[in-house]
């Protein structure tokens, strides 16, 4: 009987424990994949799991590339023993949190397609991947399978997590960390002749790169000017130059010579050179291709710490760079190097960065993000006398345009001279949208302009009184004339971005130790780089030169930008006469000409130029009246409140540019009127409600509406000029107030009148304002 129930036990036993080992299994391991189909079978429901625990226990993931902070990189896995990377097809910030959880960040705040942080190397492990954002590994989401892609490193996938670290989670492979070692980031020039670290920018040196607390030196055998060409663009240079190694050959010379003999007073020149000479190198080969946007990007071979000559016959690399027009003290040598004319960067808060537009057909337009890489973004920024991209922005991160979107998939080698040499798709309107407008920003070069200058008192690090240093003196600046365009110039230099308010009451700010107002009358066009650019009086001259009254700026990373949609006033421009008896509230609001006034009241009439003016916020903060609601203007006739006294300014210009008739336009209602699809209204005037303009909305003054018009009654016929300018006074900021002007040509006949060849801003040129040869055919004009 005994051996009757050991037998049966023996059979029952192991079937009860197959049962129920995969319902514990289950609750331990990772949810499966959808892909995999489970049976019934025990022994298949275990194996998986423990095979996925195995893989996932040596998993390896980290975070690589350039320039990247900690938490943001490349994406590469450690599978059968090497490095890869994942591809960006169908890549999703469902994929990227289970990447940053598996990392130990708390989760994902977006990824990267394009190689934006440069392109890995070895194999491509994944491809399509789909996560559904809870999986415990990247393994465990749907994909073509470990190793099958049909991608290129060009399409190697990043992420960009959020900086805050799981609790308790103790791996270490957030970075692996056998490649922070021979991690290259910082890289400078360290000129070898005293006088010249004097100049900045320092445009020839040696080469040093960061290493542990100091900086160390790359050898330079083998060294090509590809290699020069790199670390020029990392520095903010587009060019290189050739050094003349005959220079440094006579000076190590002589520097050998008198280290040689005794109770020899050693030159400044020749006492840094035999600095130099010992050498600690920690790189003895370089091999770039040239189109690398970072050094780190090229082949490397560094020192061993135990080798005897890390540079047998060499010595330390010297490069020397060609800086931009913007940043050479020479105007000579600024006429040779002239930028690119039909590419430009608008609505970046700093120097080197913005949105990238381009000029075709006297229009300009955009650039779609669709695999917008740095090799791409180098190239544009290097034609705009920049170094090599620091980011390939994308998303309108610096804003949306307006108009045609000229490029998409651009696909730059590195090398070319312009973006119109590299490869594109031209794009239909379903292509893209300007929420994909591609942006940049850009290495430019160290200058040295926030030494001079400095805000203190502030509540926040954007905020404060200026303070300028002149000679060794340091004082504050008097706040008589001062505007937005020199707040702006003073938030450039710092690198803080636009000026928000220009402040010229400091009173309520914690004043400093210093006191003394030591610089007045200071004019800008507000284009400078630096307050020292602008005009100033010689000697001080300030009525209120109490240190309450200095001038003071609040910054801002972010601002608003207004366009006026110029097609729609061609298509929508008129001529009307209108009655005396209804201009009553015109003529309050001051909306007629001054000979109004001595018109028959309430007999005979106006003559109008009527037109439509539709002004989009294309910025990166709304547009906001720079009064606050309390001192508002409210108008009766109207029935609405006045947040600016003139948002627009109208002109009838002759050829010359002399006005022979105007119009302005108050805020009557400053709001939103329509926006793009998934932007909200912010602004209503109803109810006394807030007036602005938020982003990605626009503002429209129908023709129909009083004031919205020139009063050309005393016009005789002619060819003539229309220029529409909003916020003329620069009392708003705003990111780009070169757009802020619409022109056209115009003739008027005495019955009808045309409008020709309209261009925003900087795009109209004197030449097209002279041209009256052509006209289209009649546009909506009527005499009622």
């Amino acid at each position: 009987m005994q051996l009757a129930w050991s037998l049966l036990l023996g059979l029952w036993l192991p079937c009860c424990l197959a049962q129920t080992t995969p319902s514990n299994a289950a609750t331990r391991t990772p949810t499966r994949t959808p892909t995999r189909t489970p049976t019934r079978t025990p022994s298949s429901l275990s194996t998986p799991s423990a095979s996925v625990q195995s893989q996932t226990a040596q998993l390896k993931v980290r975070l690589s590339g350039y320039p990247r902070k900690h938490n943001e990189g490349r994406v590469e896995l450690f599978h059968q023993g090497e490095w890869g990377t994942i591809c960006d097809d169908d890549f999703s910030i469902h994929n990227a949190n289970v990447l940053c959880r598996h990392l130990g960040f708390v989760s994902a705040t977006g990824w990267t397609h394009s190689a934006k942080y440069g392109k890995g190397q070895g194999k491509i492990w994944l491809d399509n991947v789909q996560c559904n954002g809870g999986e415990k590994s990247i393994e465990l989401c749907k994909s073509r399978g470990w190793g099958n892609s049909d991608c290129t490193h060009d399409e190697d996938a990043g992420v960009v997590c959020k900086d805050e670290r799981i609790p308790g989670f103790v791996d270490s492979n957030v970075i692996e960390t056998q490649a922070d070692e021979n991690k290259i980031e910082e890289v400078r020039l360290r000129p070898v002749v005293a006088m010249s670290r004097r100049k900045l920018p320092i445009t020839e040196g040696v080469v040093e790169v960061r290493h542990r607390d100091g900086w160390a030196q790359i050898c330079d055998l083998g060294w090509t000017i590809k290699n020069t060409h790199v670390v020029c663009g990392m520095l903010g240079f587009p060019h290189e130059r050739k050094v003349n190694k005959n220079f440094y050959k006579r000076l190590r010379k002589r520097a050998a010579e008198t280290l040689s003999r005794p109770k020899v007073t050693v030159s400044a020149g020749g006492r840094l050179y035999l600095e130099r000479q010992k050498n600690h190198f920690r790189i003895h080969s370089v091999a770039c291709s040239g189109t690398e946007v970072h050094l780190a990007a090229c082949p490397l071979e560094f020192s061993k710490a135990n080798a005897t000559s890390a540079c047998r016959g060499g010595t330390a690399a010297v490069v020397s760079c060609m800086p931009g027009p913007l940043f050479m003290q020479s105007n000579g040598m600024k006429k040779k190097t002239r930028t690119s004319s039909n590419v430009r960067l608008k609505g970046g808060a700093r120097v080197g960065e913005g949105r990238v537009e381009v000029l075709k057909d006297n229009e300009w337009g955009t650039v779609c993000d669709d695999r917008w890489n740095l090799q791409s973004a180098s190239v544009v920024c290097r034609e705009l006398g920049f170094g090599s991209a620091k980011e390939a922005l994308t998303g309108g991160r610096m804003g949306q345009g307006m108009g045609p979107i000229y490029m998409n998939e651009v696909k730059c080698l590195g090398q070319e001279k312009s973006i119109w040499n590299c490869p594109f798709k031209n794009i239909t309107s379903e292509d893209c949208q300007h929420v994909e407008d591609a942006a940049v920003r850009c290495n430019v070069p160290h200058m040295g302009l926030e030494d001079s200058i400095r805000i203190a008192g502030g509540r926040t690090t954007y905020e404060g009184r200026v303070e300028v240093q002149v000679g060794s003196k340091w004082g504050t600046v008097c706040s008589t004339g001062w505007s937005t365009k020199e707040a702006m110039v003073v938030c450039r230099q710092l690198g803080l971005g636009y000026s928000m308010h220009p402040v010229t009451e400091t009173w309520y700010w914690d004043s400093s130790n210093v006191t003394e107002m030591i610089l007045s009358g200071v004019k800008c066009t507000g284009r400078e780089m630096s307050l020292s650019q602008c005009q100033h009086h010689k000697a001080l001259s300030c009525q209120k030169a109490a240190v309450k009254f200095a001038a003071g700026v609040i910054c801002s990373d972010t601002t608003s930008d207004l366009v006026l949609d110029a097609p729609l006033v061609q298509q929508t421009v008129y001529i009307e006469d209108r009655p005396l008896h209804m201009l009553y509230c015109a003529a309050e609001e001051d909306c007629l000409s001054k000979s109004a006034a001595k018109a028959n009241w309430p007999y005979g009439h106006r003559r109008l130029l009527r037109f439509s003016s539709q002004i989009h916020n294309i910025g990166r903060a709304d547009f906001k009246p720079k009064a606050g609601r309390h001192s508002w203007v409210w108008h009766a006739c109207h029935g609405h409140y006045h947040s600016m006294d003139i948002f627009t300014h109208y002109d009838l210009m002759s050829a010359n540019g002399s006005r022979v008739a105007e119009g302005h336009k108050a805020s009557f209602c400053l709001e939103d009127s329509d926006c793009h699809e998934g932007v909200s209204k912010r602004y209503e005037c109803a109810n006394f409600g807030d007036q602005g303009i938020t982003v990605g909305c626009w503002d429209l003054y129908r023709h129909d509406i009083d004031c919205q018009w020139i009063d050309i009654t005393d016009v005789r016929p002619g060819n003539y000029i229309l220029q529409i300018v909003i916020n003329p006074n620069q009392e708003v900021s705003e990111s780009d107030f070169t757009n802020n002007a619409m022109k056209c040509n115009c003739k008027y006949d005495g019955h009808r009148v045309w409008l020709h060849n309209c261009h925003i801003g900087d795009a109209f040129s004197e030449e097209a304002e002279r041209r009256f040869e052509k006209y289209p055919g009649q546009l909506n004009n009527h005499i009622p």
